[in-house]
């Protein structure tokens, strides 16, 4: 397949099966490739060819595709597929009709040789040649053959042309299009083994649907790392039923078409999270499970539970600020980047006082957080954590909060 040179590889080809037919019919004429200037036709007979437009090849430009897997390993080598369009310009003495017989002479060439062929190629681009140093280019190995059509253009559509050369006179010209040049960067695809066999299955499809989340003790009550989750919806029952969270695969304790039950993982952080129910497809020799199909994702609440707390002056307090440090054991976990407050409630206080901390952001995945708050008048409190938004209970003696309770000094 040919490499970046193969443009270049092209035109100098050109001048390559042109230059016999143009010095045939205008002695002593040479061959160009400069862009249309404003300092007037060239004295001497010449044919000026200028690649004027490159255009993505509709056929081949994404016939390489896809070029890497998901990981981003190469599959197979990068591809461009371009047309290239020329601007053949002719210039010569008008009143011996130069410019219209080299004119002649280059549709005649092209129509009698329109494809650029290995050995003309090979001779363009050959040690001896004007242009050796494009002897690599890879264009003579090209599967599909580089071919030249002329370009109908309209008046309009010549004139657009020839605008776009700032300030330059007209001379006779005419356009052509090639294609196909295909050029592949420099880089080696990773190969993949042979396949030793190839196995065909068929799974009827059967896609699980999450209507809503909740604690096995009831509907309304709130989910602790201590609850059983009741997943409720239509078609969950699959061949090999699980259920994703936060990376993780838990297998259900117990499965129906409308409902699973799934303890909730000792790994899981308080907070918001999200789950899914997946239908894995058992596949190979031996048979594995391979990801089939996901539901829609659900999300829930976990509230953290507070097992402990205590309460002890910090010795950064000044006399000014009195700084209190609560140390907290929380379940589950707090994790890593998990923002932490605590709020204290004096329970018989009329009116209500409250006191809550700055946020603290845990450097570490622990079961225990401290965290200081200051001013916090010496009495009995009742303990709330938030962690990442996510609330802990209080518990009630007949109409009063009770606990967790911490004691202020």
């Amino acid at each position: 397949m040919s490499n970046y040179m193969a443009i270049a590889t092209v035109t100098a080809t050109l001048q390559q099966i042109l230059q016999p037919a143009v010095s045939q019919a205008v002695a002593g004429a040479s061959f160009g490739f400069s862009r249309p200037t404003s300092d007037g036709s060239p004295k001497t007979p010449q044919v000026n060819v200028f690649l004027y437009q490159v255009t993505p090849n509709a056929a081949y430009r994404n016939r390489h595709l896809p070029g890497r897997r998901s990981d981003g390993t190469l599959v197979r080598r990068p591809q461009a597929a371009l047309d290239l369009h020329y601007l053949f310009t002719f210039h010569g003495d008008d009143t011996n009709l130069e410019p219209q017989r080299l004119l002649g002479a280059v549709v005649t060439a092209l129509e009698n040789q329109s494809t650029l062929t290995p050995d003309d190629i090979n001779s363009a681009t050959s040690p001896t040649s004007k242009f050796p140093f494009l002897q690599h280019s890879g264009l003579d190995q090209q599967i599909e053959r580089v071919k030249f059509t002329p370009t109908a253009l309209s008046i309009e559509e010549f004139s657009k042309l020839w605008s776009a050369f700032f300030q330059v006179e007209y001379s006779l010209s005419v356009a052509y299009h090639a294609s196909v040049v295909l050029m592949e960067s420099d880089v080696t695809p990773q190969e993949a083994l042979p396949v030793e066999a190839s196995n065909v299955y068929v799974t009827p499809f059967r896609w699980p649907q999450i209507d809503r989340v909740v604690s096995q003790t009831g509907a309304a009550d709130p989910i602790t790392s201590s609850s059983t989750l009741q997943i409720q919806g239509k078609q969950l029952r699959g061949v090999d039923t699980v259920v994703l969270m936060e990376g993780g695969e838990i297998v259900p304790t117990a499965i129906s078409d409308a409902q699973l039950t799934v303890p909730v993982p000792a790994n899981v952080h308080a907070g918001l999270k999200a789950l899914q129910v997946a239908h894995r497809v058992p596949m190979g020799n031996p048979q594995t499970p391979h990801r089939g199909f996901e539901s829609n994702v659900v999300a829930f609440v976990l509230h953290p539970s507070i097992v402990n707390v205590s309460a002890a002056t910090s010795p950064d307090s000044t006399p000014t600020t009195k700084i209190t440090n609560i140390t907290l054991q929380l379940a589950p976990n707090i994790g890593v980047g998990q923002r932490a407050i605590v709020v204290l409630n004096l329970p018989l206080a009329n009116p209500p006082q409250a006191y809550a901390s700055l946020p603290v952001v845990s450097a570490a995945d622990s079961n225990q957080v401290i965290i200081p708050i200051e001013n916090v008048p010496p009495g009995s409190y009742v303990v709330r954590v938030q962690i990442d938004g996510a609330e802990s209970l209080l518990t009630m003696a007949g109409e009063q909060f009770n606990a967790p309770a911490v004691t202020v000094l």
